[in-house]
């Protein structure tokens, strides 16, 4: 890399710093942009930019675009941003922090991506490589920006990448040995506006395979499953519907593995599985394809799907207060991710649901209620909108409430011993909290309130 080269970092979260970090590292010449002012921003980081001679508009658009040789756009950037397009229009290439990490680091990357699931299929390919004692780091989307490790990988390095649609949209040279399209339902349309353009940019995590690397993908997916028409790798398909003539599937209630030889390798069986739901068998069908054909061995990859306990956030068993079970799903931030998370539960449902409006459509979460869900609680900008949604489907017992404390209480004195409390929102966070992590927690801290 040319060590005199400009660049212009947009956002100042954790993959901005990390990114302007490592450029910085390399020598290069960086100015940073956040919407924040000045006085916005920990006073921590703006001391550390200027001491390293950065140059910060924080509060105000970035002049003179026309001398940077790239920007580099942090995920939850907007690409339609005004001075963004006047950049396109001067030639100014624009990526992001997962292909600024590509290019800098060394490193073989697995990158897994898909509307849900991918946290938890992330962390559980991560477990399997660290107990196959592979040189792992598990980063990207999952909180870990990937410059932070890329920077220090070495060649034999694995970086198993949970990868956004934000951040595949920013990608041009990114090419993963491996990666995984676990399935696209719709999410994000606030930003990609169609399925089909949501889909277009899933799709670019294979966008530089060759016929040496894999691709595994859900054949029971078809929107994720017709891509394959645009791939030149090796197709890996899994499914918990189907025997296939290839790849991870379950047969017998045992999940099984046909290689390209056509040999059958017996894993383990679905009920030795500690994760609940189908959802999570088709992350540990997924798992299996991308371990195995990485070369870990079936014993390895075995081992770890009977210890696998999950997640934080994701259907996370928080406590059980007087015969109540409650369940923290925050990471259910779209309807689909919801649906699952009904599907998961056994017994009666106290749903507490609502959050930030991605432009989503709730008819089908609604739908999956199947009886199972009592009662619904609902807070933040999406409340009147899935109400509306319930009413017209003939869902009556409603609550709304101003705060996640008001909607826990207000769960609880609805359950009765044996109900469970599901927190699974079917929303983003960022209209309260600033993260679904944050959401979480708090719920958490909401619960531990009652058992006091």
């Amino acid at each position: 890399m040319n060590q005199t080269k400009k660049y212009l970092v947009v956002g100042l979260g954790r993959s901005g710093v990390s990114a302007a970090e490592a450029l910085l590292r390399y020598g290069a010449e960086v100015s940073v942009y956040d919407k924040k002012t000045q006085d916005e921003i920990e006073a921590p980081l703006v001391n550390y930019l200027k001491t390293q001679q950065v140059t910060c508009y924080l509060g105000t658009d970035p002049s003179d675009l026309g001398r940077y040789d790239a920007i580099v756009v942090s995920p939850g950037v907007p690409l339609d941003l005004p001075f963004l397009q006047k950049a396109k229009t001067l030639d100014v290439e624009i990526i992001g922090e997962l292909e600024l990490a590509y290019r800098l680091g060394k490193g073989n990357y697995i990158a897994i991506t898909g509307t849900n699931g991918k946290t938890t299929t992330t962390t559980l390919v991560g477990e399997i490589f660290k107990n196959a004692k592979r040189k792992t780091a598990v980063v990207g989307n999952i909180g870990i920006a990937v410059t932070s490790t890329a920077l220090v990988a070495q060649d034999d390095s694995w970086l198993v990448t949970e990868c956004s649609s934000f951040q595949l949209e920013t990608t041009e040279k990114f090419h993963p040995v491996v990666c995984a399209l676990l399935n696209i339902t719709p999410d994000h349309l606030d930003r990609h506006k169609t399925l089909e353009n949501y889909a277009k940019a899933k799709a670019k995590v294979f966008k530089n395979q060759t016929e040496k690397d894999f691709f595994v993908v859900n054949y029971d997916d078809p929107v994720a499953y017709h891509l394959i028409q645009e791939c030149r790798s090796t197709i890996i398909p899994f499914s918990r519907k189907s025997i296939l003539e290839k790849g991870v599937f379950v047969k017998d209630n045992r999940i099984i593995v046909k290689d390209q030889s056509q040999n059958e390798i017996d894993i383990c069986g679905v009920d030795e599985l500690v994760i609940p739901g189908q959802h999570n068998l088709e992350n540990a069908l997924a798992a299996c394809g991308i371990a195995y054909f990485c070369g870990i061995s079936a014993e390895m990859i075995s081992k770890t799907l009977r210890e696998f306990q999950g997640v934080e956030h994701r259907l996370e068993f928080c406590a059980e207060v007087g015969g109540v079970r409650f369940v923290n799903d925050s990471k259910g931030t779209n309807p689909d991710a919801s649906i699952k998370a009904i599907e998961a539960m056994k017994g009666n449902i106290v749903l507490i649901a609502g959050g930030y409006d991605k432009n989503s459509k709730f008819d089908e979460f609604i739908q999956a209620f199947d009886g199972k869900v009592k009662a619904l609680v609902l807070l933040g900008a999406t409340a009147p909108k899935i109400r509306e949604t319930a009413e017209r489907f003939g869902y009556q017992t409603i609550f709304d409430e101003k705060d996640m404390g008001e909607c826990v209480k207000r769960s609880f004195s609805l359950a009765e011993p044996g109900d469970t409390v599901l927190l699974s929102p079917a929303c983003a966070s960022w209209d309260m909290y600033s993260s679904y992590e944050q959401r979480g927690k708090h719920f958490k801290s909401c619960v531990q309130e009652l058992e006091r």
